[in-house]
């Protein structure tokens, strides 16, 4: 089972970052576009998979869009990549009909 989480990315003078909305405290960063973006697949799986270890609620999907003044109020990240990142949910989690990914 999978689930799609907005993610952005921003890129800044050396690297990538990445952030989700839905997944606080959990980041990455890498060299390239699609480094940051495998990193970022692998830590997500990985918080959501200890998550669920901890009996702890798998965050839905549930952002939709993203107020980059909250996190860049200086305008000072120029280049951002916004997607839907899909990512395999632990196996004892069984999503909602609404969060499902398609």
């Amino acid at each position: 089972m999978t689930r799609e989480y907005l993610v952005v990315y921003e890129k800044v003078a050396n690297n990538w970052s990445a952030f989700s909305p839905d997944v606080p405290g959990c980041g990455s960063l890498g060299d390239t576009l699609e480094e940051t973006r495998t990193d970022m697949r692998e830590a997500m799986e990985l918080y959501l998979s200890e998550s669920a270890k901890a009996g702890e609620a798998i965050p839905d999907a549930s952002a939709t869009s993203i107020d980059f003044t909250e996190f860049d109020p200086g305008h000072e990240t120029k280049h951002y990549v916004v997607e839907w990142l899909s990512v395999s949910l632990p196996q004892s989690v069984t999503p909602t009909r609404a969060t499902q990914a398609a």
